[in-house]
């Protein structure tokens, strides 16, 4: 993932949820992020785009979920998601209240 933008490249949005919201209250914050993403472009994507200091990030692969409309079968898609836990006293000002 040499030479990627950190956002749009990387880190390609924050979840907005009543859980991630509560989450933010523990300074850890939830991305969708790139398919070849790893923990390290994570870390210096969200360092580097919001400023602050990345404790750990740990990053998950999401599976495909089986749906139905009708008659008609098929699944959802499958994609990556990155919980980062920043260090005591940095928050992410431009995540903070949403809901």
């Amino acid at each position: 993932m040499a030479d990627k933008k950190y956002y749009g490249d990387v880190l390609l949005r924050p979840l907005v949820t009543e859980k991630t919201v509560a989450a933010s209250e523990l300074n850890k914050y939830i991305f969708e992020v790139h398919r070849d993403a790893n923990k390290y472009t994570v870390k210096d994507a969200v360092e580097k785009l919001f400023n602050v200091k990345v404790d750990q990030v740990n990053i998950m692969n999401m599976k495909a979920k089986p749906k139905k409309r009708g008659v008609f079968v098929g699944k959802t898609r499958s994609w990556k998601k990155a919980v980062v836990t920043l260090v005591v006293g940095y928050r992410i000002k431009e995540l903070e209240g949403q809901h």
